[in-house]
């Protein structure tokens, strides 16, 4: 059957998507998040929008379906974003920290990812979150 999901302008923040715990493994230590999943392309279109908050120890994981360019943008998002682009061999790719509120602007992975990261705007740099760390899921796992 068709997909008939609907893909018009959000006006409005999605329902919690199911959640699971994700590890980045840096110099500074091991970073446990507990992140939503969002598969499919109406969770991935609306992403974090509308959301006034976005705790420190959450986010949002896109697991796109084979390795692929990403960008992202930040239209109808009202916290700022730290965007961390995931390698197919699980590696942090690039990370855009604090991506602004409601910008049109791309974010971009320069280059084929297997899944990106949204957190808390600040939290890599807090946390000494930095290219080439391990991240470590369930969902990851699986695409391996």
């Amino acid at each position: 059957m068709a997909s008939t999901e609907d893909m018009s302008e959000p006006t409005q923040a999605q329902p919690v998507l199911p959640r699971e715990n994700l590890t980045i493994v840096s110099a500074s230590g091991r970073h446990v998040f507990s992140v939503e999943l969002a598969r499919t392309p109406r969770q991935q279109q609306v992403g974090e929008m509308f959301r006034t908050t976005l705790p420190d120890t959450s986010g949002m994981l896109f697991l796109w379906a084979a390795p692929q360019q990403s960008d992202m943008w930040m239209e109808n998002t009202l916290v700022p974003l730290d965007i961390v682009f995931i390698a197919p061999d699980h590696r942090i790719q690039a990370i855009a920290e604090n991506a602004v509120p409601r910008s049109l602007a791309h974010i971009s992975s320069h280059g084929p990812v297997s899944a990106t990261l949204e957190l808390a705007g600040g939290v890599t740099a807090r946390l000494g979150i930095t290219v080439g760390d391990k991240v470590e899921s369930p969902s990851l796992e699986k695409k391996s």
